[in-house]
């Protein structure tokens, strides 16, 4: 039978093993993920390619993420850039307000908004610009809109479908994309519990944390997208292991998504230091001493 101090020397020697194998695990895990970003990227479907680009703005402080989406500023689907727009907003770099800048003359309005609405995360006064032409009609003196987005912005119907597209953005289930909003004719409760899913993000109970993994395999891939946004907001490392599912999932929102909120816990994962004592200290041999305490005042 072992002893008390032999078992607990053993789990501690399962813990030290477990630690030195956590940073191997959690880079292959980034790399998994990673992969699923940059295949999308690569897609020549617009759609994928906007997903892959939006769900960077779930990783501020990660260059790869930021170097990604300042990138795809020059891609030639207007989707795409207003995707790399809003990412690079969320991103919160000043690197990005040269290329937002630029991105206020882009030829299709929706990128314009983007970028304006990335712009107010610096309350930058060219994203006031763009606001005040929208709503009056006219520009303010220098920088405006140029005359063909002008004629755009008049035209009704062009900007009740702007606003279902940019529009989204203000609803708590934002970074979707329009494609979402198409699903919520055909289903009225996905939208109430996937903004139910992006609240539970702030809230620290343990409980909230695990509703979020169940509802990474929820039927609807608006629900599960909106759980795994508030997974990678929340950024609780314990979260990680339930998230790795959904990066085979069928749907692309889904699995970008999944891989943007593992690259984010496993990063937060690997800068938690590890526990300061791994094993219990060794008996003390030192003999004590049958000295007196010197009584010396001087």
């Amino acid at each position: 039978m072992k002893s008390p101090s032999m078992k607990t020397f053993a789990f501690a020697l399962a813990l030290l093993t477990l630690l030195t194998r956590m940073p191997a695990l959690a880079q292959t895990q980034q790399a998994e993920a990673w992969e699923i970003i940059r295949v999308n990227i690569n897609e020549k479907d617009t759609e994928k390619r906007a997903v892959a680009i939006r769900v960077l703005g779930l990783l501020p402080g990660d260059p790869k993420a930021l170097q990604l989406a300042t990138k795809a500023v020059t891609d030639e689907k207007g989707d795409v850039r207003a995707a790399a727009a809003i990412a690079l907003g969320q991103l919160h770099s000043r690197s990005s307000i040269p290329h937002l800048h630029m991105m206020l003359s882009d030829d299709e309005p929706s990128v314009v908004i983007a970028a304006a609405t990335a712009l107010m995360t610096w309350k930058d006064p060219y994203a006031y610009d763009v606001y005040y032409e929208i709503l009056t009609g006219e520009r303010k003196a220098g920088n405006g809109l140029i005359a063909s987005q002008m004629k755009t912005l008049k035209d009704k119907k062009k900007m009740a479908e702007l606003g279902i597209e940019e529009g989204i953005g203000f609803i708590p289930f934002a970074g979707i994309g329009v494609t979402a909003f198409k699903a919520l004719r055909v289903d009225d409760v996905s939208p109430v519990r996937a903004a139910a899913a992006k609240m539970l993000a702030t809230d620290t109970d343990p409980d909230s944390g695990k509703a979020l993994v169940q509802a990474t395999s929820d039927k609807n891939w608006i629900v599960k997208t909106a759980a795994l946004e508030a997974i990678a907001k929340r950024g609780d490392p314990a979260l990680l292991e339930g998230t790795l599912p959904a990066m085979k999932d069928d749907n692309t929102s889904v699995r970008c998504t999944a891989a943007a909120a593992v690259i984010r816990l496993s990063t937060v994962a690997g800068k938690k230091p590890a526990p300061a004592t791994l094993a219990p200290a060794a008996p003390s041999t030192v003999t004590p001493s049958t000295t007196p305490p010197s009584t010396n005042t001087k």
